[in-house]
């Protein structure tokens, strides 16, 4: 009975982390400060701006600002902590819709030499309904 729990848990922890691998797409991002990205987000006819820029970098902390659906946050990303990142769904919850589509912005690195802030962007979207278009500048799909 033991072996059978070890085996379930074991299995249960590989299925969190192919999960976790599951996104669509991946981009990178290299934004200067107070330089805003815009991303046009497209899906079943309707299309939304994601925007975010920062403006300040102390203490390997990153202060972004950003707005999605007229919906404005501030965020503050440390390198290598648990706030790394920020979730941002980009469709509304709909009775019955469990898998939202939606992006995360990860901060992964600061170049002191450039003084810009380097971004990943994830696209999770296991329905494929999602199509992101860069306004701004071209990010680089990897």
């Amino acid at each position: 009975m033991i072996r059978f729990l070890q085996v379930i848990l074991l299995l249960s922890f590989f299925s969190v982390s192919i999960n976790a691998q599951l996104y669509k797409t991946k981009y990178n991002i290299k934004l200067k400060k107070d330089k805003t990205e815009k991303i046009l987000v497209k899906y079943e006819g309707i299309e939304k701006l994601f925007k975010f820029r920062w403006t300040l970098y102390h203490n390997d902390g990153l202060v972004v600002l950003r707005s999605y659906d007229e919906a404005v946050a501030q965020n503050i990303l440390y390198l290598n902590h648990v706030n790394q990142s920020v979730r941002v769904e980009l469709k509304t919850r709909a009775g019955g819709f469990y898998s939202l589509p939606y992006i995360i912005l990860k901060f992964v690195k600061f170049d002191y030499q450039t003084q810009e802030a380097v971004f990943e962007l994830f696209l999770f979207d296991k329905k494929e309904q999602i199509d992101l278009k860069f306004l701004t500048k071209e990010a680089l799909q990897g």
